[in-house]
């Protein structure tokens, strides 16, 4: 029996000793991964966190970074806005009020054309007589018209080109007339050729009717429209201006506008093309081809020319016609310039670029000849008038017993007085710098 309660004693002993030790191993087990498991949380919540602190604090200083990258960028474009204002640049600017209004007027200077005098064929606004161009950072003074005169003494001054350079002549004219009055002595038939003098300072100014600077012909087509009447030759100068270059001391270029007329193309006397000739079977040339064709060969002559006056070369003058209220009506009868932006430059943009690419070649090739050859950059500064143009104030009361009458609009010349006078107060400014700059060289060589 004993043997039997030890036996079986201890057989339930053993028992339940292994189950103590197995339960124990396991919740050892237990804990051990419990507790691998708590340090795992805390660790990747630990990680975690940090990584958001970190991306946090990255996307801080990456912010900041752009904060500080666009207040330079932003204080750079401060600057430099800032130091374009305070740099003289007589092409950019804006139009201001001017209460004093023009230094002349159609009874004061009696040689203003009919066909722009606009106040004396009844424009009926006058606002466009009372603004004046004001460049960054400067001044543009009113023509000193006796000082002017008397740096031109003994001297001659040309002016080469279409109507618009014809506009430009008579509204020096005007400016000048304040001192002396121009004597007219000579006039082509057409009065497009003409010289005027002055005889108090002998001056002698000229206008010359030269609207391509290549020579051209206007072939009589009997009335037939298909056939286009004017022949270009882009090979052969114009001698009305070429024939007599060599007497002048300044010279002023002002062409453009007729270049977009229809016309046929020729070199060696060889047809090669024509521009705006849709029923023609030949080689297109677009206008800023043929402007740029025109104009390279032109002023090569004038910057390779062994005949040095300073040369001035007028930038394209911008047309204003716009679309009125009806069918194929147009008009320009705005009484106020544009504001910065609110005009886009169009067709005149592409003609200036073409201009100033061509201008810079050959004033380049003028330096090496001793060439002086200088920019007129008259573009920008009107295209901001579309309120100086005659419009149907072309002629004498246009409208008088008739307010429907259909005139003949003009969009493209310009009033006299008006802005066109701006250029002359820009081209009078040039001139006496480069005669004031001659004068310092000539004396630093004494």
């Amino acid at each position: 029996m004993g043997d039997e309660v030890v036996v079986g004693d201890h057989q339930p002993l053993l028992a339940k000793e292994g189950r103590s030790t197995i339960s124990l191993i396991f919740f050892k087990f237990i804990s051990a991964i419990f507790l691998a498991g708590a340090i795992c949380y805390l660790f990747v919540s630990n990680f975690n966190a940090w990584t958001v602190e970190a991306e946090k604090f990255s996307s801080s200083l990456g912010k900041q970074d752009a904060l500080n990258i666009g207040h330079l960028n932003k204080e750079s474009t401060v600057k430099m806005q800032q130091l374009k204002k305070e740099t003289c640049d007589l092409w950019t600017g804006e139009w201001i009020p001017n209460s004093g209004g023009p230094g002349y007027t159609h009874e004061t200077c009696n040689q203003i054309p009919p066909y722009v005098n606009c106040v004396n064929n009844g424009r009926p606004d006058t606002g466009y007589l009372h603004w004046r161009w004001k460049p960054n950072a400067c001044d543009l003074p009113p023509i000193d018209p006796l000082k002017f005169l008397n740096a031109m003494r003994n001297k001659s001054f040309a002016f080469i080109g279409s109507s618009i350079c014809h506009n430009q002549v008579f509204s020096l004219i005007c400016q000048l007339s304040e001192e002396e009055m121009a004597h007219d002595i000579y006039h082509d038939s057409t009065y497009n050729t003409r010289t005027w003098y002055y005889p108090s300072h002998n001056l002698t100014l000229y206008v010359i009717w030269a609207p391509y600077l290549i020579h051209y012909e206007t072939i009589d087509n009997h009335g037939d429209a298909s056939q286009i009447n004017l022949h270009l030759h882009l090979d052969i100068l114009d001698t009305m201006w070429t024939n007599e270059y060599g007497k002048y001391d300044y010279v002023v270029i002002s062409i453009g506008p007729h270049f977009y007329k229809s016309s046929i193309i020729y070199e060696n006397n060889q047809v090669i093309g024509c521009h705006y000739c849709p029923h023609l079977n030949l080689k297109k040339f677009t206008i800023n081809e043929l402007y740029s064709k025109a104009l390279q060969f032109s002023l090569k002559f004038i910057a390779m020319s062994e005949h040095k006056p300073f040369v001035i070369f007028k930038t394209w003058s911008p047309d204003h016609s716009e679309h009125g209220e009806l069918p194929n009506e147009i008009v320009c009868n705005r009484t106020r310039p544009f504001r910065e932006g609110e005009i886009s430059g169009g067709d005149g943009v592409i003609m200036r670029g073409v201009e100033v690419e061509e201008f810079e070649k050959a004033a380049a090739t003028g330096v090496r000849n001793g060439v002086r050859m200088e920019l007129l950059d008259v573009y920008y500064l009107s295209l901001l008038r579309p309120d100086g143009h005659p419009g149907p104030y072309r002629k004498y009361h246009p409208f008088d017993g008739d307010k429907e009458k259909k005139v003949k609009i003009d969009c493209m010349h310009w009033c006299l007085p008006g802005p066109i006078d701006t250029w002359n107060k820009l081209l009078v400014k040039m001139v006496m710098n480069s005669d004031a700059d001659d004068s310092i060289s000539a004396s630093a060589l004494l």
